[in-house]
């Protein structure tokens, strides 16, 4: 019991260090009557760690009477865009990252075992920022993903 609640904390702590979504936007995809629709939601967020990096993550969310109480499983569907907004400068510590990368951002998909989450790494040779989105469940994940590329390059004032 110590060992679920030492967890629980651990993750409630880490959640804080990511970075928080702003919903942008949202489209119905199947009518409930009772309930929220189910939806496909846009949200951006920027990476906590790289200055003038935005995401922009669209993933499933599920209506009905189970999601509009957030009891409801959401699917693995995620597509994930990310931009450059300003000058990027990376620190040395993201350009050593080990090759499995930095968790950047984590939204819980179930009530408990499920989430989506953008993992960040560095492509060295091309100078490029990699950014990928996928789902985990702590018994059996999913395989569904979604990439996107932020190549470093000069920022010039005319943007």
């Amino acid at each position: 019991m110590k060992k679920v609640i030492l967890a629980l904390c651990s993750a409630t702590l880490f959640w804080s260090a990511c970075a928080q979504p702003e919903e942008i936007g949202s489209v119905d995809t199947v009518f409930k009557l009772l309930g929220p629709d189910h939806k496909i939601v846009i949200e951006a967020f920027d990476d906590p760690d790289v200055q003038n990096v935005t995401c922009y993550l669209s993933r499933a969310k599920t209506g009905g009477i189970k999601g509009g109480l957030g009891l409801a499983e959401d699917t693995a569907d995620g597509a994930l865009s990310c931009i450059q907004v300003g000058p990027i400068t990376l620190t040395d510590r993201i350009k050593n990252r080990k090759a499995d990368g930095e968790e950047v951002f984590r939204k819980r998909t179930s009530i408990i075992f499920k989430s989506m989450q953008v993992v960040r790494f560095y492509d060295n040779k091309r100078n490029t920022l990699v950014y990928l989105v996928y789902s985990d469940k702590v018994v059996d994940g999913s395989p569904k993903n979604a990439l996107s590329t932020v190549p470093i390059i000069p920022w010039e004032n005319s943007h």
